[in-house]
């Protein structure tokens, strides 16, 4: 996904004026030939990510479109307070790029990692949340995110499902059930498939969360929903329950766990397990709500 990314970004610069490139030395590299090319709109500020928005704000404020990148804590929660003042208070538009997720790599420690992310976004008005879940889903939601005017947030990973899904800003409808709904969020449709696989449910496929797609919800004709979600379990209950606001349902929520802080390095798949986020989990969960 990092290297789409580096690629739409690298050929839109080439035909863009507005475009902007603001890096904390994270992936500096990786935009060295565009650097070479465009060394007024490609950036390196180093590891100074409150700079790096800021910059980014200023940017904004001149008419150009910058594009800001880092690992996801690096990104979003260290540099929170600028993200809602030089952004969001200024009322600009910029297009934020992370790559880790919650524990895509977990040799680094828990400095690395970003559960909170998108929760944390919510708390401020008018982003737009993609979390695409195959590389091929990325350029396409990019290249609308660069040719627009908002605050846009673009959330990548290194793990990735076995095949794209239409990038279309509404719920995938991938298969048919009459026991509930399911909504697998990204990168974790591969686990949820696997572990619905022998249920009579229905599997809606998400790789844009926010805006939340209220209407494709409610149109699967299901009031119990599951939601699987990439980061902190429970970040889009409240958009489950704006799209039943007038009706009673019931939900489960799974995520990263709130309950617990992982301590152990481990593999991604491993967190997956304590998380509850494997095949497995997810299907135990699912069972049990349904029943």
């Amino acid at each position: 996904m990092r290297e789409t990314f580096v690629d739409t970004v690298t050929a839109t610069l080439d035909t863009d004026q507005r475009l902007a490139v603001v890096t904390a030395d994270i992936s500096r590299d990786a935009f060295a030939a565009a650097r070479n090319r465009h060394p007024h709109r490609v950036i390196n500020v180093g590891i100074r990510e409150q700079a790096m928005i800021g910059v980014a704000g200023g940017l904004a404020l001149t008419g150009m479109r910058p594009v800001v990148h880092s690992y996801t804590p690096f990104l979003v929660e260290r540099p929170f307070e600028q993200i809602k003042l030089d952004l969001g208070h200024q009322d600009v538009g910029a297009v934020l790029v992370s790559i880790g997720g919650s524990y895509d790599d977990p040799v680094w420690g828990r400095t690395h990692q970003g559960p909170g992310d998108v929760a944390l976004l919510d708390t401020l008005p008018g982003w737009t949340v993609h979390v695409p879940g195959h590389r091929d889903e990325v350029e396409s939601l990019l290249r609308d995110a660069l040719a627009g005017d908002g605050r846009v947030y673009v959330r990548l990973s290194s793990r990735e499902n076995a095949r794209p899904q239409p990038a279309t800003g509404r719920f995938s409808l991938l298969r048919k059930g009459s026991r509930g709904a399911v909504v697998a969020v990204g990168p974790t449709l591969d686990n949820v498939l696997a572990a619905t696989a022998d249920l009579d449910v229905t599997v809606l496929y998400a790789s844009t969360v926010r805006p939340f797609d209220h209407r494709g919800l409610r149109a699967a004709g299901h009031t119990d929903v599951v939601l699987v979600e990439p980061y902190l379990a429970g970040t889009s209950a409240h958009e489950v329950a704006t799209a039943f606001d007038d009706v009673a349902h019931r939900l489960r929520a799974i995520g990263v766990r709130r309950d617990i802080e992982v301590r152990a390095y481990g593999t991604a798949a491993e967190h997956d397990v304590v998380h509850g986020l494997d095949a497995e989990g997810i299907a135990t969960t699912v069972r049990e709500f349904l029943r």
